[in-house]
């Protein structure tokens, strides 16, 4: 599985497929922080408003890397989708966020 698979979806079904085993819960986990320099630079970002780049880049990169953990997860169990994917995100410390996301594994075929 790539993590540009067609067959990952939030909804519970995929149409023109069914679902012929269940693998369970899969998830990928990854814990961020930026450094100093960074910091430094998001603060100065922040001086002028709006959007603040640096921390964009970061948390997508942080999605990115968690939905292709959990894509792999799912292929090392044989499955060919994820149904139900969901994000989510922690604050464990001051400026270092766990990013997790989940979904169920299974193997489908078309309808």
């Amino acid at each position: 599985m790539s993590q540009t698979h067609p067959l990952t979806t939030t909804a519970f079904e995929l149409p023109g497929y069914r679902v012929v085993k269940n693998h369970g819960v899969v998830r990928g986990i990854i814990v961020r922080s930026r450094s100093i320099v960074g910091n430094i630079g998001a603060g100065i970002q922040s001086l002028f408003g709006g959007n603040i780049s640096l921390y964009t880049e970061m948390c997508e990169k942080a999605r990115e890397d968690a939905f292709a953990q959990m894509l792999a997860h799912a292929g090392e169990l044989g499955a060919n989708a994820v149904i139900g994917v969901r994000y989510d995100a922690t604050e464990i410390a001051q400026g270092i966020t766990e990013v997790i996301c989940y979904g169920t594994a299974v193997f489908v075929q078309p309808a």
